[in-house]
């Protein structure tokens, strides 16, 4: 077996935990928006996330390149060269560095599954809009706006 066959299934369970991620995210986002009214796309706030996630992964690819390159030059790690590419950066096959855009795919992607305890309270506040709502019947929403 070589090292991106073995890569490919742990990058396969991350791809699976993201795209969960991206759906809850996507349904609470959803759910917020619906509750609040709200159109606006926010993307101010992607072009933020955009830009903190490129830093992230040129930093921790960097890192990860003169780190890699160290641990294999003093002998630390070494790799069965019938099951690389051969493809290298630096003295790092090009393998090694699935781990580190498994971590930077993962650990929000878990983040995100977990959730904050503000996206949490904003959920359970939507919910609680929704059910005051449907509750209170189709006329009492007029009602209590004309009681303002």
């Amino acid at each position: 077996m070589t090292y991106w066959a073995i890569n490919a299934v742990f990058l396969g369970l991350v791809a699976v935990t993201a795209g969960a991620a991206l759906l809850l995210r996507w349904a609470r986002t959803r759910s917020t928006r619906a509750s609040s009214g709200s159109t606006s796309s926010g993307r101010g706030s992607l072009a933020a996330v955009v830009r903190a996630a490129g830093l992230s992964t040129a930093v921790l690819l960097v890192m990860t390149a003169v780190f890699d390159n160290v641990m294999i030059g003093v002998g630390l790690v070494g790799y069965d060269e019938a099951r690389i590419s051969g493809a290298f950066v630096g003295i790092a096959p090009l393998e090694d560095f699935a781990y580190a855009v498994a971590a930077l795919v993962l650990l929000p992607s878990i983040w995100t599954l977990l959730g904050s305890r503000r996206e949490t309270e904003a959920a359970k506040n939507a919910r609680a809009s929704r059910r005051a709502v449907s509750d209170a019947g189709p006329g009492s929403v007029a009602d209590a706006e004309e009681a303002r």
